[in-house]
């Protein structure tokens, strides 16, 4: 049986997003937590079949429309496909999940059919169903996330740097929020904030200088509390600003996440009890920064992954 298996990282909210001269962008922050998907031709009726493990219906919902999309795009006529889902992401607070999902069940199928990646076709699909993230896409991008204009590569290497995960109360509708009609507004207000937050950004990727990533990705933090407040994120960088170990924060600009990029020998129990008893917020996981971009698995009895550019 010919089967596919693919996955695609998640993300740990946004190290920035706003507007620069109109031009609507994020940057997405890749971390080591994944929606793995397989899927292979199968005898059947019906010519979609998904099954699904840790996704919310939603997302499964997206994914069977964009293998549609695929299937009629290719007019595929043929056997029925068979995709089963498998994802450690969290649906509603920020992680990229439903792009993720979307991103490697599209893509797995068409490996299936064409042996090969159209990741124009892939980026049109994804975005023709939501905003979505740049997570499928190798390296740090600045990505385009509502009409991918824009597209291009910030960094092919990914900082060293851990992120302590931690979420407010609830979920945000990432596709409600970016149709607000007052989001254009309220991004146009903050734009001095962004520019000067993209440049350190870039500076801090150059020059591997994750001070000064840190100060870009917390500006943009700050200069989002105007449009999706967050409770809990001044007494967070009180808590965390005296340690040296600490580069600052980043969050999901349109979700509940807020993370703190930190040192990857830093020492978490005393500072993780302090939140904990100063903030509401709950700790999830502690995860790592690493480059977008979807990985196969090679076939070969190592288990071993390639990304596939």
């Amino acid at each position: 049986m010919q089967q596919v298996i693919l996955r695609v990282p998640g993300s740990c909210g946004e190290l920035l997003q706003g507007s620069i001269d109109d031009q609507n962008f994020l940057i997405s922050c890749p971390i080591n937590l994944y929606t793995e998907v397989k899927a292979h031709f199968i005898d059947s009726e019906k010519k979609i079949i998904i099954n699904k493990n840790n996704s919310s219906t939603e997302n499964t919902y997206k994914t069977e429309i964009a293998v549609k999309k695929l299937l009629n795009h290719y007019n595929f006529k043929q056997k029925a496909i068979k995709i089963r889902i498998n994802s450690q992401l969290i649906s509603g607070i920020g992680m990229a999940s439903s792009t993720a999902d979307i991103s490697a069940a599209a893509a797995a199928v068409m490996l299936l059919l064409k042996n090969k990646v159209d990741f124009k076709l892939l980026k049109k699909i994804c975005l023709d169903l939501e905003p979505t993230d740049s997570v499928f896409l190798e390296g740090i991008r600045f990505f385009d996330h509502l009409n991918g204009k824009k597209d291009y590569l910030l960094t092919a290497f990914p900082p060293e740097i851990d992120i302590l995960i931690f979420k407010e109360k609830g979920t945000v509708d990432s596709l409600s929020f970016n149709q607000s009609k007052q989001l254009n507004l309220l991004n146009k207000d903050k734009e001095e904030k962004i520019k000067k937050s993209f440049k350190l950004i870039k500076s801090g990727f150059k020059e591997n200088d994750y001070y000064l990533l840190g100060r870009g990705t917390t500006l943009s933090s700050l200069a989002h509390q105007k449009i999706l407040y967050k409770k809990d994120l001044n007494k967070l960088l009180q808590i965390i600003q005296k340690n040296n170990k600490i580069y600052g924060i980043n969050i999901a600009h349109s979700g509940t996440m807020i993370g703190v990029l930190a040192a990857k020998n830093l020492r978490t129990e005393k500072i993780l009890n302090e939140i904990k008893e100063k903030t509401e917020l709950e700790h999830l996981k502690r995860v790592k920064i690493i480059s977008g971009g979807i990985e196969r698995r090679v076939n070969n009895g190592t288990h071993a992954w390639r990304q596939i550019n």
